[in-house]
């Protein structure tokens, strides 16, 4: 099965997208990790202010198969988050790039990237093409 996996965002290998403008950076979980969790039913994030650390976990997302960390892609300060992703979790399964995106974190620097991949990478990686 093929997924969407949009250019202009990075992936991680723990399945977290990343799209950073400036020195903001748009977090949200892939398509693929959406279908590998089934229907989304609750979501846990970090309060605005708060920093999150590149490599730890930021928060959890829960289906109806399992509960999950979520991964921070880098390092920065959360400056805005998705309430109505933790009010309605059901958006990040029919729209994690737009709708679904999770946290936007001030981050320090292009090399935030650093160890993330290319969609190109990604697809090749989660789907084996």
């Amino acid at each position: 099965m093929s997924f969407e996996y949009p250019e202009n965002l990075r992936y991680t290998d723990t399945h977290e997208y990343v799209e950073v403008t400036a020195n903001i950076a748009k977090i949200g979980v892939s398509a693929f990790a959406v279908d590998q969790l089934g229907d989304i039913v609750f979501v846990e994030l970090p309060e605005v202010g708060e920093m999150i650390t590149k490599g730890t976990a930021f928060g959890s997302i829960e289906s109806v198969k399992a509960v999950e960390d979520l991964k921070a892609p880098v390092s920065g300060k959360v400056i805005k988050r998705n309430d109505a992703a933790i009010d309605a979790p059901e958006i990040i399964s029919t729209d994690p790039y737009t709708g679904g995106w999770l946290l936007e974190v001030q981050v320090d620097g292009v090399s935030a990237l650093e160890g993330t991949f290319s969609a190109t990478e990604y697809r090749g990686k989660v789907e084996g093409v």
